[in-house]
């Protein structure tokens, strides 16, 4: 027999044999101990978000966003931020907001000043952020000075989307809102027809805001199909109806063979009309407005204003706080990894429509 340091092969082979199986034995309950230890981790991890929320990018920036919710869903807050809320044709954004909360079972709020002031709607934003148990913000995006607000926003978690006026260049998730050029389109056409296809018109607008920019660029876009329609003037009303009456008239005065006159907003249609009456030139002078307001729905009633373009206006506020309740309460698998993806887990926009009125269907708009 071989010996090997004093001992046979075959003692060598049984204490070997021996130290396998300790080790086996040891091995087991150590490796299911880290495999629970791994179970435990990832039930954490998996509570941690859910209870964070999806983690998202905002579809224009890239940005990565952690939003963040409240045990109860009624604690949950939506906000939207305009400006001229003392027009009529924000009791619509105020209804779409309160619908969508009513709906949904959250809060919701409306805030931003009375009048055209982008200083204080800046301002309105920026003390929303710190509201308790914020979930997103609907923002009328007037104008580019709103954008650093957006992105603060975007880069603190909170989903923005843009209604009514969109601004592109922000990290905002969503446009929700009219097809402007559309509508600015069908109330040219409108126009044309009205006048016959032929003679002087001139446009009412605020430029500078990119919603009401559209509205002008699609009635251009209608009109220039009549070698016969000339447009004379595109006319600053300052989204102030008193400045927009005063600059009708000095549009009527400068042409007295005006034909017509197109609003892209509803500022633009009543201080028309009060020009146009003025004048004494009511029927001869066809006015096509903007939106609903039952001012617009009376003159139209009574033949100063021959048509108007509505919007849906309450839709757009409520889609908007729709898509952000679901994105913050709901993580739809689109890919294998949203956030790694680039995926929002919302349509980057909604086109809410617009409706033509006239003297045939105003009656049914009419607010009580």
């Amino acid at each position: 027999m071989i010996r090997q340091a004093g001992k046979t092969t075959t003692e060598t082979r049984d204490s070997t044999v021996g130290r396998g199986a300790i080790m086996k034995k040891l091995l087991l309950p150590l490796m299911l101990i880290l495999l629970a230890v791994a179970m435990v981790a990832t039930a954490i991890a998996r509570r941690q978000a859910k209870a964070e929320g999806p983690s998202l990018r905002s579809g224009e920036g890239g940005f990565t966003l952690k939003v963040k919710r409240p045990a109860r869903m009624s604690d949950q807050l939506y906000v939207e931020v305009s400006a001229v809320g003392n027009i009529d044709y924000f009791y619509d954004h105020k209804l779409g907001m309160r619908m969508a909360g009513e709906m949904l079972g959250v809060k919701t709020e409306y805030v931003g000043p009375a009048e055209y002031n982008m200083p204080a709607m800046i301002a309105a934003f920026e003390l929303t952020l710190a509201k308790k148990n914020l979930m997103g913000i609907v923002v009328v995006g007037f104008e580019p000075a709103l954008v650093p607000s957006i992105n603060k926003a975007i880069a603190a978690g909170i989903p923005v989307i843009t209604v009514d006026a969109d601004l592109q260049q922000s990290n905002r998730l969503a446009f929700v809102g009219t097809g402007n050029v559309k509508a600015g389109y069908t109330g040219g056409l409108k126009l044309a027809d009205l006048i016959g296809h032929k003679g002087k018109v001139a446009l009412m607008t605020k430029p500078g805001q990119s919603n009401l920019d559209e509205r002008i660029s699609g009635y251009k876009d209608a009109l220039n199909q009549y070698k016969d329609i000339e447009l004379v003037q595109i006319v600053d009303t300052k989204a102030d109806p008193l400045v927009a009456a005063q600059a009708a008239a000095t549009v009527l005065q400068r042409h007295p063979d005006l034909a017509g006159l197109g609003c892209v907003d509803a500022t633009g249609g009543t201080g028309a009309a009060t020009a146009v009456r003025e004048a004494g030139r009511i029927g001869k002078v066809k006015i096509v407005s903007m939106d609903r307001g039952n001012e617009v729905l009376q003159l139209i009633k009574d033949d100063v204003i021959s048509a108007t373009i509505a919007q849906q206006t309450a839709l757009m506020p409520f889609y908007a706080v729709r898509m952000m309740h679901d994105l913050v309460n709901l993580n739809i698998p689109i890919s294998s990894d949203n956030a790694a993806a680039g995926v929002t887990g919302v349509p980057s926009y909604i086109d809410t429509g617009v409706i033509l009125i006239d003297k045939r269907n105003c009656e049914y708009f009419i607010r009580e």
